[in-house]
């Protein structure tokens, strides 16, 4: 039966989620699944069973399986904000600051962190290369590399980067310390304190601080939960504001979950070449498509070197190894002294750990299993959500990635829900951490890329029930 099961589970809980069956409906029955899956008694059996623990389903004597009343008739989507009257420096930047370092504590359940449980990564597979190539090549971890990066890594790079349609050579692109370091290291390149540069909103609250450390004025571009950045307040934004830069998450944007279309991608690439916008792509998320199609990036579309690719394995195999990329052959030159003038290199024995990654073969096989669990947990987290938290909430339903984004009762001020929840050692990232400006007091990021359990469920009911207080107290 292996995870069969599991694969038939997460695909009817997609239908519900999506509409297809509402609360109260009758979903097929044992028979009924097990001919049109093509699958034993026991699969479907298993399948039903797993739905039932997930609350999407309840059982009726002598009756069937239906949808559950329990669950959240359909959330909305987060609505979408209006575009930024102006541009502006970053504000409170205190408090951001201040969240980022409780989410970090030890002892906490980790709801608002987009950062990977280890049940999502191989540790034990990482550990037996490392083990090889310390018996092979001891050198390796001791050693200075190249600025740009080992050469086995790039050339692995290189050939990833081909299947995506961004053909390159290994001096085109640089290995960096993270994908957060080669997003600092192209704005860096790109553009001087005061300068504009674009984000979606909400936006990834690293970018936001990146802005801040070098001098950088924001303008803030509503971003839809499925389209991804506003096209058409982009054209707006540029065509009024002196915008240098356009920094994004076109696929699984953080936190809202959206991804871009080709079609949509395309336009953006040709708007921003002809206005003379460059495009910064913070593609870390672009392999954790939960239907095994990895969406393209950006950069498949430019042809003027006008976008700067940027990634990292910090979301799929290793965040600790720090290990990212960019990629810009015009860039190369001013990024490579940047690198230099920092911190030299990348350290060596995690580069050559993941090229023989790369190189086995065995990160595709890793994927699939990471997007299955992935898929598994975010649906989990929906349906608790849905059991837990007021009617009113509204929230994303993403195809891949880590994050939902949740818009709460208008009356709801999410910093002081996170700074209650805080002392309950559950750490959630409220809407203001997303937003230049302070935006988004009623929203709130979570996390599902965790491994689920009693704690987790635990953690998602107390703060169902703080957001129901706040919102009874002040309604």
């Amino acid at each position: 039966m292996s995870s069969l099961y599991k694969e038939i589970a997460i695909s009817l809980a997609r239908e519900i989620d999506e509409g297809v069956y509402e609360p109260g409906d009758k979903v097929p029955g044992i028979r009924e699944l097990k001919l049109s899956r093509k699958v034993s008694v026991s699969t479907a059996v298993a399948a039903y069973r797993q739905l039932e623990e997930d609350g999407y389903i309840e059982a009726r004597a002598r009756s069937g399986f239906y949808v559950s009343k329990r669950r959240s008739v359909q959330f909305a989507e987060p609505s979408l904000e209006s575009l930024s009257k102006r541009p502006g420096l970053v504000a409170e930047k205190a408090r951001v600051l201040l969240l980022t370092e409780q989410l970090n504590k030890s002892g906490v359940v980790k709801l608002g962190a987009a950062v990977p449980d280890g049940h999502f990564l191989p540790g034990q597979w990482l550990k037996r290369v490392s083990a090889e190539l310390l018996r092979e090549q001891p050198l390796s971890a001791v050693l200075y590399e190249d600025p740009l990066g080992a050469a086995d890594l790039r050339q692995q790079l290189c050939k990833r980067m081909k299947l995506l349609r961004c053909g390159c050579r290994p001096q085109d692109l640089i290995v960096t310390s993270g994908c957060q370091e080669a997003v600092f290291l192209a704005l860096k390149a790109l553009t001087r304190p005061g300068d504009v540069v674009a984000l979606e909103s909400p936006s990834y609250h690293g970018h936001i601080q990146l802005l801040d450390a070098l001098g950088l004025k924001a303008i803030e571009i509503p971003s839809d939960p499925r389209k991804g950045i506003s096209l058409e307040a982009f054209q707006l934004a540029i065509e009024q504001w002196p915008v240098k830069v356009c920094l994004l998450i076109p696929n699984f944007s953080n936190p809202l979950g959206s991804c871009m279309s080709d079609a949509r991608k395309k336009k953006l690439v040709s708007l921003a070449a002809e206005h003379s916008v460059h495009l910064i792509e913070d593609d870390i998320y672009g392999d954790l498509d939960f239907a095994n199609k990895r969406p393209l990036p950006l950069k498949a579309w430019d042809k003027h070197n006008n976008v700067t690719y940027c990634s990292s394995f910090s979301k799929t195999l290793a965040p600790g190894m720090r290990i990212g990329w960019l990629l810009n052959s015009a860039l190369i030159e001013a990024v490579e002294y940047q690198k230099i003038i920092t911190n030299v290199a990348v350290s060596s024995l995690p580069q050559h750990i993941i090229a023989r990654v790369l190189q086995s073969g065995r990160y595709e096989k890793h994927l699939r299993y990471v997007r299955q669990e992935l898929q598994q947990s975010m649906q989990k987290m929906r349906a608790a959500v849905a059991r837990y938290f007021p009617r009113e909430t509204r929230m994303t339903s993403p195809s891949g990635g880590y994050v939902l984004w949740l818009e709460l009762p208008g009356n709801v001020d999410a910093v002081e829900v996170s700074e209650l929840m805080i002392r309950k050692n559950i750490s959630v990232a409220p809407g203001p951490m997303f937003s230049a400006n302070g935006k988004y007091q009623n929203y709130m990021r979570l996390s599902f890329a965790v491994a689920w359990n009693a704690d987790i469920e635990k953690a998602i009911q107390a703060l169902g029930r703080c957001i129901y207080a706040k919102s009874s107290a002040q309604g």
